[in-house]
């Protein structure tokens, strides 16, 4: 992919209903698995925060909820929903939201997320994040949602740009105007999440970057990183796969260069969640997203353009 040098966007960090989405320090953080509950609370790594999914703890107890609950008192913490299927075209399951809604109430966290995706169809539950097409009715819809979703939670929410290997023929707007849209419309913000943006446009012969520019970054109260598989589709094309298996590629790490470059340091999750490494693995990978928070960002673009 052939990408060209672009001038950042200029990104106003006190833009209206931002500070209402931040919270978490500027800082890198990790998934919390449960195989690392005793080593967090044992060494009590120097890490910026926790993020938990939301439908891992969506009981009233448990030695999950024993874990969370002890490192809550030391760690920020972010919830981020994997189950909503904000993007659905049936109604939300009120069951489903109000028990997230009293998950968010007992353990206040400083950001609460979830996708830009839908995971229902006539009843069942599909364990799978699918894409939507880009359509007024479909964004008329996921706004009704999100604003459903932020009144029971009493707060606003940051939605995810997916990770898509097929597109829908009859969308109508692009992603990111589609995107820019609905946190427009709705007030919720943006979850960026770096790796899904690069896979999607590798994925659909984009951009990333220039994809990256369209966003509303102004809205960004988070960001994700994670690892990305490579394969083949059935006509040879390459296909990523946002497997969130392994390390940040490097093409990914440029791209969060650029990012940060546009929306100065924002709190970044290092997503882990297969074939999880030992604790030290991720506070590494952690390390090193702090590591380009510090360093001069300038020349991003032309980084991110000659690796892509």
């Amino acid at each position: 992919m052939t990408t060209s040098v672009h001038t950042p966007p200029a990104v106003t960090r006190d833009a209206p209903g931002y500070s209402m989405m931040g919270g978490l320090p500027p800082r890198a953080g990790i998934g919390l698995k449960p195989e690392h509950f005793g080593q967090i609370l044992q060494e009590r790594p120097d890490v910026g925060f926790f993020e938990i999914h939301a439908e891992n703890y969506l009981v009233a107890g448990g030695p999950f909820h024993q874990a969370l609950s002890a490192i809550r008192q030391s760690y920020p913490l972010s919830i981020h929903g994997v189950g909503m299927s904000i993007g659905a075209e049936a109604p939300l399951d009120r069951s489903h939201l109000q028990r997230v809604a009293a998950l968010v109430e007992r353990y206040q966290p400083q950001i609460f997320s979830e996708h830009l995706a839908w995971s229902t169809h006539n009843g069942f539950f599909l364990n799978d994040l699918l894409p939507l097409p880009y359509t007024e009715t479909t964004l008329t819809r996921v706004c009704a949602h999100i604003d459903q979703v932020q009144n029971a939670l009493r707060r606003p929410i940051l939605l995810e740009n997916p990770a898509t290997y097929v597109e829908f023929a009859d969308s109508t707007l692009s992603e990111t105007a589609f995107i820019s849209e609905m946190v427009k419309r709705s007030g919720c913000g943006l979850l960026l999440d770096v790796n899904n943006l690069y896979v999607s446009g590798v994925n659909h012969h984009r951009d990333p970057l220039t994809m990256l520019y369209e966003l509303p970054l102004h809205r960004v109260g988070e960001i994700h990183l994670a690892g990305h598989a490579e394969n083949q589709d059935a006509a040879g094309d390459r296909l990523l796969i946002d497997s969130h298996d392994g390390r940040v590629a490097a093409p990914v790490w440029q791209l969060y260069r650029a990012a940060l470059a546009a929306t100065g340091n924002v709190a970044t999750l290092i997503e882990w969640d297969s074939n999880l490494p030992p604790l030290a693995v991720l506070l590494d990978e952690a390390r090193q997203a702090e590591a380009l928070m510090t360093e001069e960002v300038k020349d991003a673009t032309r980084t991110v353009s000659g690796a892509a």
